[in-house]
């Protein structure tokens, strides 16, 4: 039989359509080999996947797609609104091929608010982990770390980490310093507290009007009952608002605004976010979404509001340097999701024109800057390629690293970097269990064992891989490949030059051969900035793994601290950290433990000879 008989038949997006539900809902077109090359929505799903399969696309790239179709899925949802947030949800988690792409990023820097006895504000990036309320995304971290210093100063709520609370016994220098009014010590009333904790929020959602006016019936309030203490107190809270709100106009209002300026030339783009809140200006961020060929800024810009305040708390106004697809339908779902009104603006004028064009001045510049540095790294690429006599330029690097101290918590790294540079996301320690002390050669086996034969099972394997040393590493390298019977990997090792010298590397090659290309060369640079970040991310994972070890049997040596005890002395305290700093009497409240043995425990854990209780009294 002829592979022509065997092969599938093409997808016959007609008679597909013809018996498609008008209903709205999400599509997948997915490719042959299964994979998602788009997600969309649809009012109708009907008209939407039909309007693919007319004679007249509108762009080449949809041309292209449609032709790579082999099946397509739909889910059916009941409104388009829920519809627009199922599409958000898929492209965030298959990121499909043809879909404009934003990057993703869960650093985006906020102000938390945690929901406790004592709540405390503090700096929070990373996922939603602690019961809370979030505020933001900041642009930068500077921009929170300017809110957080200006909300100290207005509400002295506390800072410090729960373990630290829990076991202070007199007030902080952030007390002293009038930052805090130290509820740890009980300086404050809970119902005082409680009630600045309330205005801080009113002031972090941007209504700082209300709150003044607040702020003002309370300072009567005190003024009558002739607690002049806390009227000044609440006086001088109004003067350092009515302060910030002089500054903080933009055409005469308050305003929590985002003005959002794309910029798409030769296939990048670049989006700018300018914030605003309680219209101060915080400053702004760059974006770089994956355009995957879309041919308008409209297009990138759209994906990307979509993308991002689906994730994000909206601001009351998002001005846009072009206007997009779906802006009522997209002011619904936020207003919705938000519990209040949400204005997405393309037309504006006035002062809000004039952001709009420094937004899009600055779009360009960063775009510019970004294909500069993207410019330098295809060089390098191509370079590398060059040098290693390589087919095509690596699309996936990786690079192995060993750490240990005299053979102590030895952590082994893997790195990797593609056509933008490194992804964090998928960096890898493993910890390396059940070798000789010191055997580098069994560390760097044991890792890429455990490495490759994942990647064997999910088919996610390097172009190049990188080990940081000589003939010997490389070897095991080779032998867990061969092991595996993984092919198609190209191998290098990376030996140090003469006296360590930065570009003087080695590039040893399987074949015993060694490169020497010099520190001028762009791919040695590239090679050197790969292996740095292994041995970076080595070192760090070593080091913590070496301090949590040596911080554990601390506690172990002591005589009378069994498991039971270990776990109810750190569950006490909140870890290690929150234990140090514990008094001696405060050790001993602990259940199961007496005055001797606490002192023996802060001893220890001060370096100090222990004393009996009787001479400590």
């Amino acid at each position: 039989m002829s592979s022509s008989d065997t092969a599938p038949a093409p997808f016959d997006g007609k008679a597909f359509v013809r018996d498609l539900t008008p209903a709205p809902g999400v599509y997948r077109m997915l490719g042959a080999d299964g994979a998602v090359l788009y997600v969309g929505k649809a009012a109708s799903l009907k008209k939407r996947v039909g309007s693919y399969f007319l004679k007249d696309l509108p762009s080449r790239r949809i041309a292209l797609m449609v032709a790579q179709i082999a099946a397509i899925e739909i889910t059916v949802t009941r409104t388009e609104a829920e519809a627009l947030i199922l599409e958000n949800q898929l492209i965030k988690s298959l990121r499909p091929r043809y879909n404009v792409l934003l990057r993703d990023d869960k650093s985006y820097p906020h102000i938390v608010l945690t929901d406790e006895t004592w709540p405390k504000l503090g700096f929070h990036r990373g996922p939603r982990s602690a019961a809370g309320r979030y505020f933001g995304p900041y642009p930068s971290s500077g921009a929170v770390r300017e809110t957080l210093d200006l909300m100290f100063k207005l509400f002295k709520l506390r800072s410090c980490e729960d373990s630290v609370f829990r076991n202070r016994s007199r007030p902080c220098l952030q007390h002293q310093i009038g930052r805090c009014s130290a509820p740890c010590v009980g300086l404050v009333a809970t119902r005082d507290y409680d009630a600045t904790v309330r205005r801080a929020a009113l002031f972090l959602e941007g209504r700082s009007g209300e709150l003044v006016d607040e702020l003002g019936r309370s300072m009567e309030e005190a003024s009558k009952r002739l607690d002049f203490e806390q009227a000044a107190l609440l006086r001088d809270q109004i003067a350092g608002i009515r302060k910030i709100q002089a500054r903080q106009y933009v055409e005469g209002e308050q305003v929590e605004m985002d003005v959002l300026a794309c910029v798409l030339e030769q296939g990048s783009a670049c989006v700018l976010l300018m914030a605003f809140r309680n219209g101060l200006n915080q400053g702004t961020r760059s974006f770089f979404p994956k355009a995957n060929g879309a041919e308008s800024a409209e297009e990138v810009l759209g994906a990307f509001v979509a993308q991002y305040y689906l994730e994000q708390r909206p601001p009351r106004e998002i001005v846009l340097s072009h206007a997009i697809a779906d802006q009522d339908l997209l002011e619904g779902v936020f207003a919705s999701q938000a519990g209040r009104k949400i204005e997405i603006k393309a037309s504006v004028r006035g002062e809000r024109a004039r952001y709009l064009e420094i937004a899009r001045q600055n779009a360009a510049l960063a775009l510019a800057t970004e294909a500069s540095s993207s410019a330098s790294q295809r060089a390098r690429l191509l370079s590398l390629q060059e040098m290693l006599e390589l087919s095509e330029p690596p699309r996936r690097i990786e690079c192995f690293d060993i750490s240990h101290t005299m053979g102590e918590a030895t952590v082994a790294s893997c790195v990797v970097f593609d056509a933008e540079g490194p992804v964090r996301g998928q960096y890898r320690r493993y910890n390396i269990v059940g070798i000789e002390p010191g055997d580098d050669y069994a560390a760097m086996h044991q890792a890429l064992e455990r490495r490759f034969k994942r990647g064997v099972e999910e088919g996610v394997l390097p172009d190049l891989l990188l080990i940081d040393g000589g003939a010997g590493q490389l070897a095991q390298a080779r032998v867990v490949l061969d092991e595996l019977g993984v092919q198609g990997v190209a191998m290098v090792g990376v030996a140090k030059g003469e006296a360590r010298r930065a570009g003087h590397e080695a590039l040893v090659l399987p074949d015993g051969r060694e490169l020497r290309p010099g520190a001028a060369s762009p791919g040695l640079q590239l090679v050197q900035q790969v292996r740095d970040e292994a041995h970076r991310f080595a070192i760090t994972g070593h080091r913590g793994k070496r301090q949590k070890a040596r911080e554990t049997s601390r506690l172990q040596d002591i005589p009378g601290i069994g498991p039971r005890r270990r776990a109810s002395l750190l569950k006490h305290f909140g870890g290690l950290a929150g234990l140090k700093a514990a008094g001696v009497e405060e050790i001993a409240r602990v259940e199961g433990v007496n005055a001797a043995l606490a002192q023996r425990i802060y001893a220890a854990l001060h370096g100090l000879e222990p004393q009996s209780p009787q001479t400590e009294a």
